[in-house]
């Protein structure tokens, strides 16, 4: 474990010591999924207290932790998250711009990582979910991207493409191995994906998953890291060769 993980783990016992000792809600700013792994490896330890995950919709990639209740604090509190809507201040000179540029761009005016959830690009607009804190700041400031000029809105009327964006893959396999299945949906040779695994860029609901040969069960959610992420759905049918057709919902 190194110093950085240490300090964190020590960092999320005291937010959950004081939120229960003084019966209030506390937050974490937004957790890369390392980071998620390093609470779910802690969530037994720091089940004294409730702990709450959410980034702005169910399908966010990077979320804070809530620690609180209602039983707990008496009362319910919000995540102090806003959605920020960047769109080019004249439409038909907007680029087509990436994740990478809107990060970029963000990067650029000093901002810390962690107070910046996901990223959702709609064709010329994005939409960005970020801390309470950080938002005047961004509104003010975040006036180009790349070549284009924007402005920032925050919205709470944010389309269904930000929240569930989904494109069914069914894929021929011959069992239900997390490393087969991978392989199978990114077009990777099987010593490509291995790396993924030793490598740590394979999460399974939230947990760093190292054993490639274990056995995806349907609702799992996988992240990749560099490839993306997907719901697997399970089996739908074995062909008369004995191999088995698998479904899997991709994130685009």
């Amino acid at each position: 474990m190194d110093a950085e993980e240490t300090l964190f783990r020590k960092r999320l016992t005291e937010l959950a010591d004081k939120s229960y000792n003084n019966s209030q809600y506390l937050f974490t700013n937004f957790l890369s999924m390392a980071e998620q792994n390093t609470y779910f490896s802690m969530e037994r330890e720091l089940s004294y207290v409730p702990v709450t995950l959410f980034g702005g919709t169910g399908d966010c990639e990077r979320v804070m932790l809530r620690f609180g209740s209602e039983e707990l604090c008496g009362y319910e509190e919000a995540f102090p998250i806003v959605c920020m809507k960047i769109e080019p201040v004249i439409e038909k000179f907007g680029e087509q711009l990436s994740h990478r540029d809107y990060l970029g761009a963000l990067m650029n005016l000093g901002v810390d990582r962690a107070t910046l959830g996901d990223i959702i690009i709609v064709e010329k607009t994005a939409y960005l979910f970020c801390t309470e804190k950080m938002a005047p700041y961004l509104l003010e400031n975040l006036t180009q991207v790349k070549h284009t000029h924007v402005k920032c809105t925050i919205t709470t009327d944010f389309p269904s493409s930000t929240i569930t964006r989904l494109e069914r893959s069914s894929v021929l396999v011959s069992s239900e191995r997390a490393d087969g299945i991978l392989a199978k949906l990114y077009h990777l040779s099987r010593s490509q994906v291995l790396t993924l695994f030793q490598g740590q860029k394979v999460f399974v609901n939230g947990r760093i998953y190292e054993n490639n040969s274990g056995t995806l069960k349907p609702g799992d959610r996988v992240s990749v890291r560099g490839y993306g992420k997907f719901i697997y759905l399970g089996k739908s049918h074995e062909t008369r060769k004995g191999k088995l057709s698998v479904d899997a919902d991709l994130y685009v």
